[in-house]
């Protein structure tokens, strides 16, 4: 099978349904029809071509997992649409919160020989605007383990590294709260009744979110 949009679309969302749970669980055909934004019959039937493709493992009534080949393919697609995001931020000078939309589209058409360009130009990050691994060109991905605002340590200065939620009006309300990748605070209060955490910024500014914004906000305790 050739990798069309609509065969990498399917990888890349199992590739990111698998990172979102824990052990080797099968990741279930309801999930991923929603992920890709389909009927489950439809799911279904791609799954099951991409299982004949030995792309994905599929047991039926049970879920699907990516093969080592699907997995490297679906790495290979989040490389291309991380560097593109990149480079529309940086050379381009779009804002981090327009790019995802863009980067979904290109991510199907750009040659690996633009895509290696690009990441040459830009230095070869290790991360893409929202703090997103880049693999390598061989499909590698390393994603460190950060916890989150939520789940770091009390009145302790942390940075922001990565934002695992990338709707453009959740990505603006953080570039306004200062809580963009590379920015440091602490976590001054958690307050699970009132669904609250409570932060101070390394201006001193105090800032009060959600507990599921925090949870999305990735951190690691600052040296």
């Amino acid at each position: 099978m050739l990798p069309s949009s609509t065969v990498e679309n399917y990888l890349k969302a199992l590739y990111q349904a698998e990172s979102s749970r824990t052990g080797k669980t099968l990741v279930p055909m309801g999930q991923l029809a929603t992920a890709v934004g389909v009927a489950p019959g439809t799911a279904t039937t791609m799954v099951k071509a991409l299982a004949e493709s030995g792309l994905v493992d599929y047991e039926p009534y049970v879920g699907v997992r990516l093969s080592s080949a699907g997995a490297k393919l679906a790495a290979l697609v989040l490389r291309r649409h991380r560097l593109v995001e990149q480079f529309l931020v940086e050379v381009m000078g779009m804002s981090w919160a327009e790019v995802h939309e863009d980067a979904e589209q290109l991510e199907h058409v750009v040659s690996d020989r633009l895509v290696e360009r690009m990441d040459a130009m830009l230095g070869h990050p290790s991360v893409d605007p929202h703090g997103d691994p880049i693999p390598t060109a061989d499909g590698t991905i390393v994603a460190p383990d950060y916890g989150s605002l939520l789940t770091c340590p009390l009145t302790v200065t942390v940075t922001v590294t990565r934002v695992t939620d990338q709707d453009a009006s959740f990505l603006r309300f953080l570039e306004k709260q200062d809580l963009k990748p590379g920015h440091a605070l602490e976590v001054e209060a958690r307050d699970s009744a009132a669904d609250s955490v409570q932060l101070r910024t390394a201006s001193g500014r105090q800032i009060t979110i959600g507990t599921q914004a925090a949870s999305k906000v990735l951190v690691q305790e600052s040296s």
